[in-house]
């Protein structure tokens, strides 16, 4: 009797149907070509890093990695350079500033000391990098005073903006500088040094100028005169006050007060002297009449 071979049946089994199928699903073969060896992956990292004598290995070695490359002599900063800033300032930014040296380049947060720098009064602006060589250099520009501000508790040094630089010690280290008094005078920095230019021939009498009510400006000579400005158009008024006095003398009569609130109705005011002067000749002109 002859055996008759049976060839297979080329037919796939019911199973590798079913996953052939499924690897024709964008969102199953995505799953088993990413996310399964993803998550195979994450699973044994996670096992292997749950032994803590593994970990502190694994952080040994990261530091030491870390360390041989922040230490390397062309990072690191040996010393600092401050430029553009007097000794007051250069030793203030030296002490807010302590950095022992040497230190790495890495550890220097350049932003956050340029802010600190930044906070002190008399700094205007501040620019800090290191520079090849291992030096920090600082270069500062400094806020210049422009006036004197006078408080209850002293003296202090004013600059354009109005920022307060530093304490005046004495009047007498600064004879260039005018100096201003007054609530708010501060804030109106910048009409104080525009009156202080229109003075122009008043400039060598003039002793400072007073902030009224925080709104206007009275200018003070000397022999007691004062010029009252009014709280709008302070500097126009002044103009006029010094035109008038370069015509007809004004200011070199015995005056107490020049009073130009009042645009269109200035008033002068005559020092008290004068008046009782003006009284005394009075009364001997009556009596001899």
């Amino acid at each position: 009797m002859q055996q008759v071979n049976q060839r297979p049946d080329p037919a796939p089994s019911r199973l590798s149907y079913r996953y052939e199928r499924l690897m024709l699903t964008p969102l199953f073969r995505f799953g088993m070509r990413v996310v399964l060896p993803f998550s195979a992956a994450a699973l044994v990292t996670a096992v292997w890093f749950s032994d803590q004598d593994r970990r502190d290995n694994v952080n040994m070695v990261i530091d030491d990695i870390r360390t041989s490359i922040v230490e390397r002599p062309e990072f690191m900063v040996q010393a600092m350079s401050i430029e553009g800033a007097s000794a007051g300032v250069g030793d203030d930014i030296r002490e807010i500033l302590p950095v022992d040296f040497p230190v790495s380049s890495f550890d220097l947060d350049l932003d956050e000391m340029k802010k600190t720098v930044d906070g002190l009064s008399p700094v205007k602006s501040a620019t800090l990098r290191v520079k090849p060589g291992g030096v920090l250099q600082v270069i500062v520009e400094e806020r210049t005073p422009v006036i004197l501000w006078r408080m209850p508790d002293g003296l202090h040094l004013v600059d354009s903006e109005g920022f307060v630089v530093a304490e005046g010690t004495q009047r007498d280290l600064h004879p260039k500088l005018p100096i201003m008094a007054g609530e708010g005078a501060e804030r109106e920095t910048t009409e104080a040094m525009q009156l202080l230019q229109a003075a122009g021939p008043l400039t060598d009498r003039m002793r400072g100028l007073v902030r009224v009510g925080e709104r206007r400006w009275d200018l003070v000579l000397d022999r007691d005169q004062r010029i009252m400005l009014p709280e709008r158009g302070a500097v126009q008024a002044l103009e006029r006050v010094v035109a008038l006095s370069q015509v007809q003398e004004m200011l070199q009569r015995d005056l107490s007060v020049v009073d130009m609130r009042l645009g269109d109705r200035p008033t002068i005011r005559i020092a008290e002297r004068s008046v009782e002067a003006w009284w005394r000749i009075r009364e001997i002109r009556v009596g001899h009449e």
